[in-house]
């Protein structure tokens, strides 16, 4: 059997170590582990053909709050959150980056963003849940519902430049600017009839989980919330 001082050493070694990567040790749990937890758990209420209490009210709400301004604003980061803002700055990022050689930056921001396009597709065909049916949407969607697409392309794009931006004077902005547009992009959805808001958490919790797990991976060698050390490596 070890003896006191084996545990002692052993406790101060894991303090230590929590103390040197507690940065680290909170990503790991705010942006993977609770994320997690949630999606697991409206997935098995979806995989249960369960009804979740909040999606029919909150639907309701949304189409009781519509008129034609608000179907203007809401179309407009509708498009914005996928084909028309959300893909192009992907793909726009991602070839920054690699033109910048900033291979380690780039290989995070293309799994990252990659994967979760990947994944989603993967939890749609899963799932097959079928879309709201409350009212005739003036933007409608033909495939399936849970996770939303728009919500998890969103949050990792968001996910994304705030990781990257952390080390910088520009992390304010960017964090300001994603705490708008997430949001927005995920009540369009919610609007416009097209998602229930168990398929928007959804998405914005398997989006953390990912992206947030995709960067702690890549960087595993670096410091949060400085520059990572592979930074000055790839110049």
């Amino acid at each position: 059997m070890p003896d006191a001082g084996w545990w002692r050493d052993a406790i101060d070694a894991c303090a230590s170590l929590a103390r040197r990567r507690s940065r680290w040790l909170a990503l790991l749990f705010a942006g993977v582990l609770l994320p997690m937890w949630a999606f697991m758990e409206l997935a098995d209420e979806v995989h249960a053909s369960e009804v979740i209490p909040f999606d029919e009210p909150i639907l309701l709400l949304a189409r009781q709050m519509a008129h034609d301004g608000f179907d203007r604003v809401f179309l407009f980061f509708s498009q914005v959150g996928y084909a028309w803002g959300v893909v192009p700055v992907d793909v726009g990022l991602v070839l920054v980056l690699l033109a910048l050689r900033r291979w380690r930056e780039g290989l995070f921001a293309a799994v990252a963003l990659g994967g979760s396009g990947l994944l989603n597709v993967a939890a749609k065909q899963l799932f097959a849940r079928e879309r709201p049916t409350l009212w005739e949407s003036i933007a409608p969607e033909s495939n399936f519902s849970f996770p939303s697409g728009h919500a998890m392309g969103s949050m990792t794009l968001a996910c994304v430049l705030v990781l990257l931006a952390w080390p910088t004077r520009w992390r304010g902005w960017v964090v300001g600017a994603m705490a708008v547009f997430v949001p927005m992009v995920g009540l369009s959805r919610v609007y416009l009839g097209v998602h229930f808001p168990s398929d928007i958490l959804a998405g914005w919790a398997a989006a953390a989980t990912w992206a947030v797990g995709t960067y702690l991976v890549v960087f595993r060698n670096g410091r949060f919330g400085g520059h990572p050390a592979s930074v000055d490596a790839g110049r």
